[in-house]
């Protein structure tokens, strides 16, 4: 099964915009979450949506299935949610020689700012952007099925 490999850094300076591509607005929300795994609706933009089944244990390394979805089933999906629509700007960074996406949070989450980058193996080493502080990869309240359920406000 495919696995997801990345670390998650609370962003702590601007230094990232100047470098940023322009924002992809994503609109998620979860169906289902258990202590083993999350099933979430993604809606990317106004034209692309996905249907993720992800293992839940916070780590380096989860579980991760993925399937495109007409965008008007995924506006559906959403209604179907457990907690609250995640909203959030995401911008590409390049640094270093990998791809680093900044979320930047809106609605019930606005102010948090996350910087994520999925890594090629779990051994890699990355050398981080002065923009990034405290590593969360590990903090299940950092991730966006907690999010749903109990934001972090005003961060």
């Amino acid at each position: 099964m495919p696995a997801e490999i990345e670390r998650k850094f609370l962003v702590t300076g601007r230094g990232w915009t100047g470098h940023a591509g322009l924002p992809v607005r994503i609109r998620q929300a979860y169906l289902a979450q258990t202590d083993k795994a999350s099933v979430r609706v993604r809606i990317k933009g106004d034209d692309a949506a996905f249907l993720t089944i992800k293992s839940a244990v916070p780590g380096l390394s989860r579980l991760e299935v993925e399937t495109e979805v007409p965008v008007a089933e995924a506006e559906e999906l959403l209604e179907l949610r457990q907690g609250a629509v995640i909203e959030k700007q995401r911008y590409a960074v390049p640094y270093a020689g990998l791809v680093w996406e900044v979320d930047v949070f809106e609605g019930e989450n606005a102010g948090l700012v996350i910087a994520e980058v999925e890594l090629p193996g779990e051994d890699f080493a990355v050398t981080l952007p002065d923009w990034v502080g405290e590593e969360v990869t590990h903090e299940r309240r950092y991730y966006n099925a907690q999010l749903a359920t109990d934001p972090i406000r005003g961060a």
